[in-house]
């Protein structure tokens, strides 16, 4: 097969994607890496060529990445995860109503332009987890005691914000990967808790664990991703969701996630729907700080003129 995978400049050395990509070189197919960030693309020409069997994603939230994988989607390619589907993930603002209108145990949320605004958000409510609302890998989360705090947390641009309800936890989430249906946990050290001690390691994963995950998936019809829980008083609580995220402590990852892509690109990304349909008829869930919604039924689970210079084992970079 022949793919196109879209590598943003902060994951052009990192093991993840590029393991991923010697795998499957190594399988005999032919991988194209293209830098969104760092390329002459004649775009209209490229991916109207319709030359690769898809094309995978692995960019930061604000890069120009995303724009390309819609575009191939656009004229109809196979993609992964699906593009619209990341959009979804990618602004947290969004992510948060989508999730809270299908029932996902995900925290109340607000937004807000500046920091300062929060301290309208009810008092009983705090502490407040901050963030920006197109953040990624734990950058810029703080966590904010009281509204006095607010001005000092304040950062330069950072657009636009959403703050949630912190749910208290020993210094670690639970980081859940899925790989087109299969799933596997590992305990990750909090980004609020950035000095505790914490052994990073694979763990199992409970039930009603596995059964958020898979409702992710099936709500924002995602194949490859990672949520963030933690194991809140009421259950697991969702503080995260991301596409293509890291499968750190997944064995054989970089098998498996090759073996994953290659699936779904034969099958042109699986039987979709999530936000891509029309949402499901569920009553509306309370507006609570965290906590487990009524219970609702679960889903079952060849380088282009000007894309790149070559690199050693034919890959495109």
């Amino acid at each position: 097969m022949k793919l196109c995978f879209l590598v943003e400049e902060l994951y052009r050395h990192d093991g993840m994607p590029l393991d991923v990509v010697r795998q499957l070189t190594s399988w005999g197919h032919q991988v194209d890496v293209v830098r969104p960030g760092g390329s002459l693309l004649r775009i209209s020409e490229e991916v109207r060529a319709g030359t690769h069997d898809a094309w995978v994603l692995k960019t930061v939230s604000g890069g120009p990445g995303l724009t390309l994988l819609e575009a191939a989607a656009a004229v109809g390619l196979t993609t992964v995860n699906d593009a619209r589907s990341i959009r979804a993930v990618r602004d947290k603002v969004l992510t948060s109503v989508i999730a809270r209108q299908h029932g996902l145990p995900v925290p109340v949320t607000y937004s807000a332009p500046r920091a300062a605004l929060f301290a309208d958000v009810p008092e009983e409510l705090y502490p407040l987890v901050v963030k920006p609302a197109d953040g990624s890998s734990g950058r810029g989360v703080r966590l904010v005691a009281d509204p006095g705090q607010l001005a000092d947390t304040a950062q330069a641009d950072e657009g636009q914000l959403i703050a949630q309800p912190y749910v208290a936890n020993p210094g670690s989430d639970l980081k859940v990967y899925c790989l087109a249906g299969e799933f596997h946990a590992t305990v990750r050290r909090s980004p609020l808790h950035p000095d505790a001690p914490v052994d990073e390691r694979a763990v199992p994963l409970p039930a009603e664990v596995v059964a958020a995950a898979a409702e992710v998936g099936a709500v924002f019809g995602l194949d490859l991703y990672g949520i963030d829980v933690v194991l809140g008083p009421d259950g697991p609580v969702i503080v995260d969701i991301n596409d293509f995220p890291s499968f750190r402590q997944v064995p054989d990852a970089a098998a498996r996630l090759a073996g994953a892509i290659l699936e779904l690109a034969r099958s042109g990304g699986g039987d979709r729907t999530g936000v891509l349909g029309p949402a499901p008829r569920i009553p509306a869930q309370p507006l609570i700080p965290y906590g487990r919604p009524q219970p609702h039924p679960v889903a079952e689970s060849g380088p282009g003129a000007g894309l790149a210079a070559a690199v050693p084992e034919g890959v495109q970079i």
